[in-house]
């Protein structure tokens, strides 16, 4: 007689091991009574041992089957979330063309984080894009598993605040307008929620002026005393947290004064102020109708004065302002009207923030007036001398992509880069080894070089 009880607490999990168990006798027959089964019938079974071994453990440990199987069946490396190590729920795209659960990734944008967890690298925008074909993937495989996946609008979502809370964020917006030890205190609070609390941050672009009442302290000071470096600090920073919430980029953008005072914070205020003014319209640029804002309002020019100054806690969010903005073409024309050749090759010669700065050269490098400054200044040598050292093929293939530009526009350069192909092969060694768009640049240079060679010996 059949033992009963280990799986007779739950009808559901009950009716899936008894499906489980044929499904197994069926393979398992399959296998001893055919001699020409295959592999793949042999991963079936033990996939069906494997969710069976699960039911019972789930009914063991009396836990939700969701949570519980996941410990016990074994996840693919490419179904887990970098973050949390565990299967992902919501899979959706980073910027940086990663993929993370969404309620981890949400929550590291949310304190603020700017990088991609796995690749450091900068994120253009933090808007997060579903990863249907994983999440599929996900769906089949835990199927095949005996799994019931969680629905995404389970997972992650923030809680509302509180009736007593919406009052006091309103208290809080009031003591904006009243003496400045309460606007200190108010402001500092508000920083403080609106880097902790995300639905502090919803709450700000829901209600009607909010973000203008948190701008009072800083456009209704007495002009001759100026407003307290702290108070501007506290409300460029709050800034800063609403325009993580991609919901806020726009209103926050477009609300009058925001990029004026993000302008004139660049300028005259403390060096974490700076910084996070840099950040907050790295962040706003993420959207190309903020691009075009930003760019008109003249916010380049204090930025590439910023990034001149060269302070280290400054330079990051400064190199990644200014490279969101001249995404568009109408803000490089800007840069470079507003100095920023000039200053980017200064730093990159100097060994400073070569990656980033390397990245905006090369967008400015489609710009006529760029290529010629480069060529003024004496870009091409110290491009050439990166791709000759450096280990790193992103930064090599932003040289070879510039100075395929200046040799396509400058001939007076062809002499330089003939050069340093007899002396060292530099541009030859790439052609061969680099990647695709450095060996595209490079043999097109070559190509350039073996012309001009012909015609000069036909002449």
């Amino acid at each position: 007689m059949a033992k009963t009880g280990v799986l007779s607490s739950d009808p559901t999990v009950r009716a899936k091991a008894v499906e489980l168990k044929k499904e197994l006798q069926r393979l398992v027959r399959t296998i001893v009574d055919d001699d020409d089964y295959s592999i793949h019938a042999i991963d079936r079974a033990k996939d069906a041992l494997s969710a069976l071994r699960g039911l019972i453990m789930f009914n063991k440990r009396s836990s939700p089957a969701t949570f519980k199987l996941r410990e016990a069946v074994p996840c693919p490396e490419e179904f887990k979330c970098p973050l949390s190590n565990q299967l992902m729920r919501d899979p959706v795209i980073l910027a940086s063309g990663q993929t993370y659960d969404r309620p981890f990734i949400q929550k590291w944008l949310n304190a603020g984080n700017r990088t991609c967890p796995r690749t450091q690298q900068v994120l253009s925008h933090t808007i997060l894009t579903p990863n249907h074909l994983i999440r599929e993937m996900i769906s089949q495989w835990c199927k095949s598993q005996g799994i019931e996946l969680p629905n995404p609008v389970q997972c992650g979502r923030e809680e509302g605040i509180t009736e007593a809370e919406c009052d006091r964020f309103f208290s809080l917006l009031d003591k904006l307008s009243a003496a400045v030890p309460e606007q200190k205190e108010a402001a500092k609070e508000l920083r403080l929620l609106t880097k902790k609390v995300p639905s502090f941050r919803a709450l700000f672009g829901e209600s009607v002026d909010a973000i203008t009442q948190l701008l009072t302290p800083l456009t209704r000071c007495n002009s001759q005393s100026g407003v307290h470096p702290d108070l501007q600090e506290d409300v460029i920073t709050t800034l800063l947290n609403l325009s993580i919430h991609d919901s806020n980029k726009k209103l926050v953008a477009e609300t009058p004064m925001v990029v004026p005072l993000l302008t004139e914070a660049l300028r005259s205020g403390t060096i974490e102020t700076r910084s996070n003014a840099a950040a907050t319209l790295f962040t706003l640029s993420a959207l190309d109708s903020n691009k075009v804002l930003i760019g008109k309002s003249g916010v380049l020019k204090p930025l590439i004065d910023l990034l001149d100054e060269g302070h280290p806690l400054t330079m990051k969010d400064v190199a990644s302002a200014i490279f969101n903005l001249c995404i568009i073409h109408e803000n490089k024309a800007r840069a470079v009207r507003d100095g920023a050749v000039r200053v980017i090759l200064k730093k990159i010669v100097d060994g400073v923030h070569v990656d980033e700065l390397l990245a905006i050269l090369a967008m400015l490098s489609t710009h006529q007036r760029a290529i010629e400054e480069m060529g003024e200044l004496g870009a091409v040598p110290c491009l050439l001398r990166i791709v000759r050292e450096s280990n790193c093929e992103r930064n090599k293939e932003n040289c070879i992509a510039i100075l395929h530009t200046v040799c396509l526009n400058d001939r007076t350069k062809w002499k330089a880069l003939k050069e340093e192909e007899i002396s060292y092969g530099t541009i030859s060694k790439l052609a061969q080894d680099g990647t695709s768009r450095s060996k595209r640049k490079a043999n097109g240079i070559l190509e350039r070089l073996r012309r001009a060679i012909n015609i000069t010996h036909t002449a």
